[in-house]
């Protein structure tokens, strides 16, 4: 698609623009500086008593404010250049246009190079600090220092009064720098693009216009109050720069009509017309400031609404896409504000909940738990964490975790309510769950033996020293009975490891299914061998377990025609003891071992025991396979 050529003129013109942009600025400043040296003077022509103020170094001041500082030399140059060739053009005398425009430069310079310190640093005078340091440096500073130089050297060539001299000299220089800088900046830095603002509010600049003119055309009533409320209106609908071209408009009339001897501020109605101008000057001064000031109020006003709106907008980002739920309830519990996340975790819309309590959708079981932790923010507590389970709008419950924080208020401390931040847990107490089931598993695998399912050592030698621990605090008898099953390597060398295997089983559950109190543990000891640990269990007790362990194993492989060994037997050492001071349940497995090595010496598949003693007592009574002794 070919670009229209009215859109082809406007990019190569503003490309001019752009590539010769330094040198159309520095021609605006010569020019400038020109046209307001000639302008103040054709004021000042008609009444040689005043000197109204002086533009031309507010101007050159406000160009080096803004331009980079490595562009200075040329823009001093074309400032120098401007005032030497409109002094000349005014008829100034070559000796007082040098003696002048270099003191004009030198008062420029120091107020440009202590408010511009580095070349970043813009002119800010909606900020209190920069504005006090430009009065300082710009307004006083610059034109005291540079009327100080003046003031001998004109007191000894024209024999001029010095007072005279200085205070004209620094009230011109000081009120043009502090009336025009400020102007020129905001005009500079407004670029007046917005037109179609100035077309639908021109009727304020009129108005400014007419009012400006009624009120220095006559003395009689003072109107000229009525400009800084049309100025102020003219500020908020147009802007800074429209209304700091307002005040060079109002500062042009309200100057022609005071010259002219008419106004509230005429020479020909003073007998001091120095007075009147500086009043007139004054009056200048609080127009601009005027706007300046305003300006301050309407920047912090949109500083803070823009603030306001960021809140809003991240608040509402965080509420809008936050997976979490975001309540708030008063100081009884009830909702004030519930963010749209409740829709996709509950089902429920944010209205349907307003008011109603934390604790209406808690599960009843979960309930006392949140309403506790509620009343006890309402009394001093900073916050809790709660799990519980939270029903959805078809009734269904979910795991829900809840974060809640007292709030208060930002101005008087007061508790102002309750802050809750809900998440969905339904997921991890789901995996909780199956981490628990499955550590569970792991742990039952930790001290379970593979092959016959009952305990291992590890767990046998963990449970008989806290039951040894457990007798010995309460003085009970504890048992403990060592199972070895005789001739089992020979059935499985002739039968093979799953007959023995198998063997192994049923003597594994044989002892379980004997020794079936809660307490009672059976457990691979090691091998072939087992042990029963019979907590509270005397001697005759531990015999009697004993005794149906050997019954119920009775015919052990005795169903296999092949089997020529016979059927598998088992021998049972059975050692009882009521644990003494500086005993250990080492002792009484000792005992049990030397018990059951002492039945396999008599013949095996018989059990033997000890009496009610001390574990270390070496006195054994045998019971044979038929269980007599």
């Amino acid at each position: 698609m070919r670009n229209h050529p009215l859109q082809k003129g406007r990019r190569i013109r503003g490309f001019w623009w752009r590539k010769h942009t330094p040198a159309t600025r520095l021609a605006s400043c010569f020019i400038l500086i020109t046209l307001a040296t000639v302008f103040v003077w054709l004021f000042e022509r008609s009444e040689p008593t005043v000197n109204l103020i002086w533009v031309a170094n507010g101007l050159l001041l406000t160009y080096l404010l803004l331009a980079p500082r490595w562009r200075w030399p040329a823009y001093l140059m074309a400032g120098a250049a401007a005032m030497i060739f409109s002094s000349a053009l005014i008829g100034e005398p070559w000796q007082i246009n040098l003696v002048y425009n270099v003191l004009n430069l030198v008062e420029v310079l120091i107020g440009a190079l202590l408010l511009r310190k580095k070349s970043t640093q813009l002119p800010r005078f909606t900020d209190r600090r920069y504005l006090a340091r430009f009065i300082g440096y710009a307004v006083l500073a610059g034109p005291i220092a540079s009327g100080a130089i003046l003031t001998p050297v004109m007191t000894g060539w024209t024999h001029t009064a010095p007072l005279k001299v200085f205070l004209d000299w620094t009230v011109a220089d000081g009120l043009g720098a502090a009336i025009i800088v400020p102007t020129f900046v905001a005009i500079f830095a407004t670029r007046f693009r917005n037109s179609a603002s100035l077309r639908r509010h021109w009727h304020y600049p009129a108005v400014l216009a007419a009012v400006t003119v009624v009120s220095f055309s006559q003395d009689r009533m003072p109107l000229f109050i009525l400009i800084f409320p049309v100025l102020v209106l003219l500020l908020m609908r147009l802007g800074l720069g429209w209304a700091a071209l307002a005040t060079l408009l109002i500062a042009a009339i309200a100057g022609w009509y005071t010259l002219h001897n008419s106004g509230p501020f005429a020479v020909s109605s003073s007998a001091y017309a120095v007075a009147t101008i500086i009043q007139v000057q004054f009056f200048f001064a609080c127009c601009i400031f005027m706007i300046y000031i305003v300006s301050v109020v309407m920047q912090e006003r949109n500083s803070t609404e823009f603030r306001l709106q960021e809140i809003a907008s991240v608040h509402e980002l965080v509420t809008d896409n936050s997976r979490d739920v975001i309540l708030l309830a008063d100081l009884d519990g009830r909702h004030t504000y519930v963010s749209p996340a409740v829709e996709s975790m509950k089902g429920w819309k944010p209205g349907e909940l307003l008011n109603r309590r934390l604790s209406e959708q808690v599960h009843p079981d979960d309930r006392e738990k949140v309403e506790d932790a509620v009343f006890q923010l309402r009394h001093g507590s900073d916050g809790a964490i709660l799990e519980y389970r939270a029903q959805k709008r078809n009734g269904e419950y979910i795991w829900v975790e809840s974060s809640l924080r007292m709030f208060r208020d930002r101005r008087t401390g007061i508790p102002a309510g309750i802050l809750s931040l809900v998440r969905d847990i339904t997921e991890r107490k789901r995996n909780e769950g199956l981490l628990l089931e499955a550590y569970r598993q792991l742990e039952e695998l930790a001290v379970v033996d593979a092959l016959t399912g009952v305990a291992n050592r590890r767990r046998f030698d963990e449970y008989l020293a806290n039951e040894w621990s457990s007798s010995a605090r309460l003085q009970i008898p504890i048992s403990l009975l060592l199972i070895d099953a005789d001739a089992l390597k020979q059935h499985n060398d002739l039968y093979g490891h799953l007959r023995g295997d198998d063997c192994l089983k049923q003597i594994a559950e044989a002892a379980t299914r004997a020794a079936n109190r809660p307490k009672d543990l059976t457990a691979r000891f090691g091998g072939d061998e087992f042990a029963v640990i019979l907590p509270g269990t005397d001697a005759a007790g531990a015999v009697e377990v004993g005794c149906k362990i050997k019954a119920l194993l009775k015919g052990c492989g005795a169903d296999h025609e092949e089997n020529t060994l016979g059927p598998v037997t088992i021998s049972i050492g059975c050692a009882t003891a009521i644990p003494k001071s500086g005993n250990e349940a080492a002792a009484l497995i000792q005992a049990a071992d030397e018990l059951l090595y002492m039945a396999k010496r008599n013949g095996r598949d018989q059990l033997c025991h000890n009496l009610i003693a001390p574990p270390d007592l070496d006195v054994g009574y045998l019971i044979d396979s038929a269980g007599s002794s």
